[in-house]
């Protein structure tokens, strides 16, 4: 059951959408050579280890255990808190990691561009929460005709500017829209921040222009709070409650009003103003102000919209997380390792793996050298001693101490940094148990 007590959302299985029929060839990295023409299906049957089973380096692995993990305790705490969640996909972009997001009580899936409402469409997800203004008019049109196609289908996006519902409005009348699209207009963060209306009359103004036109309707109010200027506790707090007072203020004025003809129809808001905010770094601070939300003329879909909790990292967000400060909650655990093969030892303090740009994440942080498992035993000891220092395209460069004991040959199993750019080099990811058995292949479509 989803946290707000309505049946959960689940990935379509359509036919056609399986994606364990895909082909194993050469587009997919790291793959065993010899699975050249197996269906996706039929590898991950295998059950191969990652390490003796053919698998050729770098190659990145996903912890089933940790992903599992994860996904239980952001269901868990959405729960425990009253919150409704719709993860940001952008992280993942993965049809499969979806499908048991929804199985975990997902309210439905976050996208930040259309593309990603496409794909997610691909796969039948229902309930899409677009953190963006659309004002693209081939988007819209396409997104009007979705709509048309499928009355199961919700949509909800950003609108910001009386600018963007000018260009939506257009669009839509042009294309002959049935059903309105639902729209929250965008608090923003700060001066200097990222998108939003700056201030709560810039925002009246945004819903006056969204009440002026009958191809939108507005169901709520949403932010980022994540792009507040130098976040602490208190700001990010602070921020909040003038999000939930925005919300307040248009319900007294009676700006979430939903037109008689609509009530109940199919598409409908369903009698309920959205609330939603929600990263990965200050999810604790949402449970808290959410939590405070005075009653309102209708429920409140009190929508959280964290997304690199599926993986976490060694790096941004283990730094980050609002577990640290809410220990008692629980803890996410870090689910991506790159795999590397040491390919040259010039000298004793310097050794070089044949991972690189192309291969990990480096934006926020270099790799993390964690383990070495050794290339004449497969024994897997830490990597004391062992330090990542740099990435060229295809190599990693590897500072090491005499206690190291490196040599060609081995492998060096690394931590990552941002899982949103993990992903996005990896078409294919081996989801790894702990003792190195394959049991799935994860897709992604960026």
């Amino acid at each position: 059951m989803a946290a707000d007590g309505r049946t959960d959302e689940r990935l379509d299985r359509r036919p056609g959408g399986g994606l364990g029929d895909e082909r194993v060839d050469h587009r997919f990295k790291g793959l065993p050579p010899d699975a050249e023409g197996l269906t996706v299906a039929a590898l991950a049957a295998e059950r191969r280890s990652l390490f003796s089973g053919g698998f050729t380096t770098p190659v990145l692995a996903l912890s089933a255990e940790s992903v599992e993990h994860n996904l239980a305790l952001l269901e868990s705490y959405s729960a425990r808190h009253g919150l409704a969640f719709a993860p940001h996909g952008k992280t993942s972009m993965s049809p499969q990691l979806f499908a048991r997001q929804l199985d975990r009580g997902a309210w439905g899936i976050t996208a930040a561009v259309p593309h990603q409402v496409r794909v997610y469409r691909a796969f039948g997800i229902r309930r899409i929460f677009l953190a963006n203004e659309l004002v693209d008019a081939a988007a819209l049109r396409w997104l009007a005709a979705e709509l048309d196609r499928d009355p199961a289908f919700r949509f909800l996006c950003y609108v910001d500017s009386v600018r963007g519902v000018e260009l939506m409005d257009e669009a839509l009348s042009a294309a002959g829209a049935v059903r309105p699209v639902e729209v929250v207009v965008e608090l923003g963060a700060g001066e200097g921040a990222r998108t939003g209306a700056r201030t709560e009359a810039e925002c009246a103004a945004v819903a006056d222009a969204v009440a002026a036109v009958t191809t939108l309707r507005l169901v709520g109010v949403a932010g980022y709070e994540g792009e507040v200027p130098a976040a602490d506790g208190d700001s990010v707090r602070a921020w909040l409650r003038r999000l939930v007072a925005l919300a307040a203020g248009f319900d007294k004025a009676g700006r979430f009003a939903v037109p008689a003809a609509d009530a109940g129809t199919s598409g409908a808001p369903g009698g309920e103003i959205v609330i939603s905010a929600g990263g990965s770094a200050w999810f604790d601070a949402v449970a808290d102000v959410f939590a405070e939300i005075p009653p309102l003329s209708r429920p409140v879909l009190k929508l959280l919209r964290s997304g690199a909790y599926i993986s976490h990292d060694d790096g941004h967000y283990r730094h980050l997380t609002p577990f640290n400060r809410v220990p008692e909650e629980g803890s996410l655990q870090p689910a991506f390792r790159l795999w590397a093969q040491v390919v040259s030892r010039p000298s004793p303090g310097q050794a070089f793996v044949n991972a690189g740009k192309r291969d990990a994440a480096y934006d926020l942080d270099l790799p993390e050298a964690q383990v070495v498992r050794d290339g004449r035993t497969g024994a897997i000891r830490p990597a004391a001693g062992v330090t990542v220092t740099g990435l060229s395209d295809q190599h990693g460069w590897l500072t090491t101490t005499p206690e190291a004991e490196l040599e060609v040959g081995d492998w060096v199993g690394m931590g990552l940094s941002h899982p949103c750019t993990s992903f996005d080099k990896w078409q294919l990811i081996p989801l790894v148990e702990a003792d190195g058995t394959v049991t799935d292949l994860i897709r992604t479509f960026f």
